[in-house]
C-alpha cells in the first residue's frame, strides 16, 4: 500500500512540475488544465500518506515534502479564481444603459445539432452581441433566425472546427477577418458603437487545442493570442479580446497575454468560471475567456447552462464607466517578460513558415 501511496504521490508531483518547463509539447502543456484534479487527487493522497508515513524514513519525508509543495503551488496558482481575492474588476456603478454592452460566448461543438436549445440561451440572455466558434455551414444557417434582431454579422463557417460567426445588435465598423498564422483558423476584428456614442474595440480568437490530432505543439496557440495581445497594448481605447482560448485562465502563456494587452479577467475575485467540459463534471477548466480593457466595470457574469455543446457558454455584461481605468490596476509585464512574449512570437511565426 505505502508503495503505491509513494508512486501516486511521485505522479501528482511530476504532474504538477512539468508545466513549468519552458517546452510547447502538447503532452507537457496540456498539465496546465487540469489543476483542480490534481489538487484534489494529492489532497486525498496526503491525507492516506500521512496515515502510513514513517517519520524515520527519509525517503518517506521527500516524497511527503514534495508533495505538500507542489500541492501548494497548485493552490497558489488558483488562488486568484476564489471570492478570498480581491476583484481585479469592479462591480459597475453606473445605471446607464446606454453605455453597456453585452456578449454572449459559445462553442457550440460543430458536430452537436441543438442549435433550438442554444437560440433559447440567446432568448434568455439577450446579448448585445453574441460570438459562436466551431461553427460550419450547417450552424450558419441554423443560425439565421438570429438576424432578425442581429441584423449586423461578420461570418466565416467552417467544417474544420475552427468556424466563426459573429451576431450583433450593434453596428459593426471596420469588419475584419485576419487569418493570424494559419490559413486555417480564422480571428475576427472589428469596432462597435454603443448607443453613448462611444466605440469599443473587439476582438475574437480560437487558436488549436494542445492535442496531438490538431497541434502537437502549442507554439502557435501561444503566438496568436500574444500577438493579439500586442496589438491592443498601447491602445488606450475600450476593447474587449474574447474567445475559446484553449488554453486555461492560470497558464503561463494566458498570464502573458494579460500582462501584454493590459486587460483585466473579471473572473479574478469571482470564480473560475469553468466553460468545458460541460458533458464530464469531473473534468472542467476554464477555457473561454473575455478580458477587457481598464474603461469597463462588470454588471454581471455567468456561466450558462449545459445544452448540448462540451463547452457551457459565457455571458458577460460590462459597463463603460468615466474613472474606471484610475480605480483599476491594469496588469503590466516585466522587461524578462517582454523579452519572453517576443520570443513566443518569433517562435510561432517561425513554426508557421516551416509549415
Amino acid at each position: 500500500m505505502k508503495v503505491v501511496l509513494i508512486m501516486m504521490g511521485l505522479l501528482v508531483v511530476i504532474a504538477t512540475a512539468l508545466p513549468l518547463l519552458r517546452f510547447n509539447q502538447w503532452w507537457i502543456r496540456i498539465f496546465d488544465f487540469p489543476r483542480g484534479q490534481i489538487t484534489v487527487a494529492g489532497i486525498v493522497l496526503l491525507a492516506l500518506y500521512l496515515y502510513f508515513w514513517d517519520p524515520y524514513r527519509i525517503y518517506e519525508s521527500v516524497v511527503l515534502g514534495l508533495l505538500v509543495l507542489a500541492l501548494g503551488y497548485q493552490l497558489v496558482k488558483m488562488f486568484p479564481y476564489t471570492v478570498l481575492m480581491p476583484k481585479q474588476v469592479l462591480a459597475a456603478e453606473s445605471r446607464s444603459d446606454d453605455a453597456r454592452l453585452s456578449l454572449l460566448v459559445a462553442n457550440v461543438l460543430m458536430d452537436n445539432r441543438e442549435a433550438e436549445a442554444f437560440l433559447a440561451i440567446v432568448r434568455k440572455y439577450d446579448p448585445d452581441m453574441i460570438l459562436t466558434v466551431e461553427t460550419d455551414q450547417w450552424w450558419e444557417q441554423a443560425l439565421r433566425t438570429l438576424e432578425e434582431k442581429y441584423p449586423h454579422t461578420l461570418k466565416n463557417p467552417l467544417d474544420n472546427t475552427y468556424g466563426m460567426l459573429v451576431y450583433s445588435r450593434l453596428k459593426l465598423i471596420d469588419p475584419e477577418i485576419r487569418f493570424i498564422l494559419k490559413d486555417s483558423i480564422p480571428s475576427m476584428h472589428m469596432q462597435v458603437q454603443l448607443p453613448s456614442g462611444d466605440r469599443v474595440f473587439m476582438h475574437f480568437v480560437h487558436p488549436d487545442p494542445p492535442n496531438p490530432k490538431y497541434a502537437t505543439e502549442t507554439t502557435e496557440r501561444d503566438a496568436e493570442v500574444l500577438i493579439v495581445g500586442r496589438e491592443v497594448e498601447k491602445r488606450d481605447k475600450p476593447t474587449i479580446i474574447a474567445g475559446d482560448f484553449n488554453d486555461v485562465a492560470w497558464s503561463q502563456t494566458t498570464n502573458l497575454f494579460q500582462k501584454t494587452s493590459g486587460l483585466l479577467d473579471p473572473r479574478v475575485g469571482r470564480g473560475m468560471y469553468n466553460s468545458y467540459n460541460a458533458k464530464n463534471p469531473l473534468l472542467r477548466w476554464p477555457l473561454d475567456h473575455v478580458f477587457h480593457s481598464d474603461h469597463f466595470k462588470l454588471v454581471r457574469m455567468e456561466k450558462g447552462p449545459a445544452w448540448g455543446s462540451d463547452h457551457f457558454p459565457i455571458f458577460i455584461e460590462l459597463s463603460l464607466e468615466s474613472g474606471a481605468e484610475a480605480a483599476q490596476e491594469e496588469p503590466d509585464t516585466t522587461p524578462a517578460e517582454g523579452d519572453q512574449v517576443d520570443e513566443k512570437i518569433e517562435d510561432g511565426k517561425q513554426q508557421t513558415d516551416t509549415h
